[in-house]
């Protein structure tokens, strides 16, 4: 069985945000929850990376492991759901997760908490694949479509990765030998013609 795992390429994330946009869009996630975010370091100055988080659908989650009503289960797949009937909003979740995953939607007045909310994978939840039910708690269940993720179908640079984690693994492995160093990790040679280990043109950034 297929184990899903993501992996986001910080040498080919730019920071577009379209993961994010193309998750809150396909499943309808309530205002002040986002499911995924770009993390952005040393914003501005060169060296920057930016990279596309959410929830790592860990092989030993913490989430799993401090829930007091055992909300959170895991598929056949790996991936880690959960399940909203049973969920207590304690929010014991969001602080044991270190990717910040599990989410309070902000709905109501102020200090109104309601079900905590996270990344399914696009594996939608416990309700009946493709139902109303499902996917007005989860959202849709592109995995039962035979589908892969929104967000890394939206990518545009294919940066995020989704699937199964051997071909993921397998995928970025190939990356890391194949694109080289210095200006070949942008693609300046495929873009100009350059060979490889040339110098960029002059006043191109590398």
């Amino acid at each position: 069985m297929a184990r899903m795992k993501f992996i986001c390429d910080a040498e080919r994330c730019i920071e577009c945000n379209g993961c994010v946009t193309a998750c809150k869009n396909e499943h309808e996630v309530p205002w002040g929850v986002n499911r995924r975010r770009v993390v952005t370091l040393n914003d501005g100055v060169p060296g920057e990376k930016s990279i596309s988080v959410a929830c790592m659908h860990c092989s030993d989650a913490p989430c799993m492991a401090v829930c007091p009503v055992n909300c959170f289960y895991r598929t056949d797949e790996g991936v880690v759901l959960h399940d909203k009937d049973v969920c207590i909003g304690c929010g014991y979740c969001s602080y044991a997760c270190p990717f910040g995953a599990p989410q309070f939607p902000s709905q109501g007045t102020f200090g109104v908490r309601g079900k905590m909310d996270k990344c399914t994978f696009c594996a939608g939840g416990p309700e009946a694949n493709g139902s109303q039910a499902e996917f007005e708690k989860y959202g849709r269940n592109r995995l039962a479509e035979g589908k892969l993720p929104a967000c890394a179908e939206m990518c545009s640079t294919k940066a995020l990765l989704a699937g199964d984690g051997d071909v993921v693994a397998d995928i970025f492995r190939n990356r890391v030998v194949q694109r080289g160093k210095g200006a070949e990790v942008w693609g300046w040679g495929t873009a100009y013609g350059t060979q490889k280990g040339a110098q960029p043109p002059a006043g191109a950034k590398s």
